[in-house]
């Protein structure tokens, strides 16, 4: 099924949160979901409903509320897993599911433990039930790159048969490069019966650090369908980053010639959504959304854009949503105004109660902020936890002492279950001293993985964001926390993690690397 239409797969809710310490509440994913419709995704993969509980909930509570994309749930070639699917899909106004078997040598000896007959017999009764509930079903053959091209022939010849309307053709491992994975599409597209009636789909690691380049070559070889993620967002080296192969289509027309849905202006808002509820802080070089990526420091570069831009840039930053998004909002306004803004920017709030929360929040921000923008409301309504967290943990008071040639010491009170703890404890630096401190009345036994510090606007009066991911004998959580004081920010990081360790539902779902 040829066409000059380019359809984009977004993963991030399922493949981007099988990154260690990415997972996401049901509430998290439901705001990233909204952003996604408003970015113009045409499928949004909202999870692995077999998986947990907690998984297909957030699953079927997406499709009731997105209507502009489609909804898709990840399911293995199983019958449990096809109809926990189809459940969890079953209120989307148009709902996919997507089901996958491995078919390389390595991993059906040694994985599946399955001959050739027997992957595709599971590959086509899979599809077989998957259409009891949508006629939109996806086959994927894990780990295609290094599967044999006649035995991929002979299952997706059977599949189509069965029913699938859409045929991935995934680099499970990153393995390719753009030169393979053109020809391997180029010849699928050439043997495989009635391949002119589904569409072709690509989905690339980035282990290599070709994930970008392997799906748009995958593009020029017939692919008309890429499965990709916000910011690359993915396990172990990620995926292919969704905004640089719409950005590099767009840009690039006269090569790929296809055009996206994409509302390319909400790219640069849908990164920074991802970043704040994940702590995953996107490099500031990074193509397209990285702090740098529009930034010319070279007085030669800086002379050409000044006499005309397009000499030194391919794009314009407005494109894809590098602007001031200033609240015009201040100490002196309003909840209804206030409630209005988080709407336009597709937070949902639950109650009353949370509304007045965030509210007060917002005000304090205020106090000490001069210029509120959107990306501060992000942080503040990511720092806030919702019904889902135990709150076991709570910052009362904070109080370093620093000084040249001086040990740094944190003196801090917790509220622990209610009550209040006074904790004190040295360290190398605020921070350290702040972190052991709260061990010592924690005493979580987790080990600290990541600190990370990212300022969210610009300017000294700035919030720092902080993400901090810990370890708890394998379960792995990253909690986040803002502030204009960059220890303050840390100590509430590091609380929320130790809340996340309490709370049962934002591990990692996903029990083994699929796709």
């Amino acid at each position: 099924m040829t066409s000059n239409r380019l359809i984009i797969f977004d993963t991030t809710l399922r493949d981007g949160e099988q990154s260690p310490g990415a997972a996401m509440t049901k509430e998290e994913k439901l705001r990233v979901a909204r952003q996604l419709e408003r970015l113009g995704v045409d499928v949004i993969e909202a999870g692995f409903a077999a998986a947990s509980p907690g998984d297909f909930e957030a699953i079927s509570s997406i499709a009731s509320i997105i209507k502009d994309s489609t909804i898709c749930s990840l399911a293995r070639a199983n019958e449990k897993d096809i109809r926990r699917a189809g459940e969890a899909i079953k209120a989307a106004n148009r709902g996919r599911v997507h089901t996958f078997i491995a078919t390389s040598p390595i991993h059906m000896q040694y994985k599946l433990r399955m001959n050739e007959e027997q992957v595709i017999e599971a590959a086509v009764k899979a599809i077989k039930i998957a259409r009891e509930y949508t006629d939109d079903v996806e086959f994927s053959a894990e780990d295609a790159i290094r599967s044999e091209v006649p035995f991929l022939v002979r299952i997706f010849d059977e599949v189509i048969k069965a029913g699938a309307k859409t045929i991935n053709v995934p680099d499970t491992v990153g393995y390719s490069t753009p030169e393979l994975i053109y020809e391997r599409f180029k010849t699928l597209l050439e043997q495989v019966p009635n391949s002119d009636q589904v569409i072709w789909s690509a989905h690339c690691h980035n282990d290599l650090g070709m994930a970008v380049a392997n799906s748009l070559a995958a593009v020029r070889g017939g692919a008309r369908q890429v499965e990709c993620t916000i910011n690359g967002l993915g396990e172990r080296a990620g995926n292919a980053a969704l905004e640089e192969i719409v950005m590099a289509t767009r840009v690039r027309r006269d090569i790929y010639d296809v055009t996206t849905n994409i509302r390319t202006e909400e790219i640069v808002p849908s990164s920074r959504l991802v970043s704040t509820i994940t702590g995953y802080v996107v490099q500031p070089n990074k193509a397209i959304v990285g702090a740098n990526a529009f930034a010319h420091e070279s007085g030669i570069h800086q002379d050409g854009i000044l006499k005309h831009r397009e000499t030194y840039e391919i794009m314009r930053a407005e494109d894809v949503g590098w602007k001031t998004n200033k609240l015009t909002l201040g100490k002196l306004s309003g909840r209804a105004a206030f409630r209005a803004r988080l709407d336009e920017l597709g937070i949902g709030i639950e109650s009353d109660e949370q509304l007045n929360e965030l509210f007060v929040r917002f005000k304090d921000l205020a106090d000490r902020k001069s210029e509120i923008f959107d990306e501060d409301l992000h942080a503040l309504v990511a720092g806030h936890q919702g019904s889902d967290v135990i709150k076991r943990f709570e910052l009362v008071e904070l109080e370093v002492t620093s000084k040249t040639g001086q040990t740094p010491r944190a003196h801090l009170v917790l509220k622990i279950d209610g009550k209040d703890m006074p904790v004190s404890q040295s360290g190398s630096g605020p921070v350290d001293a702040t972190f052991k401190a709260i061990e010592v009345l924690a005493k979580s036994g987790s080990n600290l993985e990541l600190y990370q510090v990212n300022a969210i606007t610009s300017g000294t009066d700035s919030q720092g964001e902080v993400a901090v991911r810990l370890n708890q004998n394998g379960r792995i959580v990253t909690g986040q926390g803002a502030d204009t004081d960059i220890v303050i920010a840390s100590a509430k990081a590091y609380l929320d993690a130790l809340n996340w360790l309490t709370t049962e539902g934002k591990a990692n779902p996903q029990t083994e690397e699929v796709m």
